[in-house]
């Protein structure tokens, strides 16, 4: 694959305590994508994986670290899995992980339905923590490791 392949590229997530993998995940986006929109889970939504930050903190934190990096890019509050991907005809790739991947097969399923044309999708592999699990926002709510993946003695 090669950079700015697409025009208009979606990547989602709870983004919640922002760590190596979201940043891969973001980051991929970017370099496949002309433009980016990034849904972020509301506090509803995105609740349903236990106490998490504000949707509102959580989106200002991914604007403050794309700021001054990247332009073409919009954030948008995710009230579902699905968000504006089986809407808008523009966007023609999707970034998800491993553990997202079955949402966009899904996607696509309604975009056929829908008379849409399937969206490609660009599957990274999780980023692992020193331990060789992967690094989630739940294990650092828990105090196992820290964004970086590093094991908190």
């Amino acid at each position: 694959m090669k950079e700015n392949e697409y025009r208009k590229v979606a990547v989602g997530g709870t983004f919640d305590k922002f760590h190596k993998g979201h940043s891969k995940l973001v980051d991929t986006a970017f370099k496949m994508g002309s433009y980016v929109v990034i849904g972020v889970t509301s506090n509803a939504f995105g609740g349903l994986k236990g106490k998490i930050d504000p949707c509102s903190v959580r989106m200002s934190n991914l604007m403050k670290l794309l700021e001054g990096k990247h332009t073409s890019y919009d954030i948008k509050q995710l009230n579902d899995p699905y968000g504006i991907t089986i809407s808008d005809e523009e966007i023609d790739a999707i970034v998800v992980s491993e553990e997202t991947e079955p949402t966009a097969f899904k996607i696509n399923d309604i975009r056929r339905e829908k008379g849409m044309k399937p969206l490609d999708i660009i599957t990274i592999s999780m980023v692992l923590a020193e331990d060789g699990k992967p690094i989630s926002s739940t294990r650092i709510r828990k105090g196992e490791i820290d964004r970086k993946g590093i094991i908190i003695k």
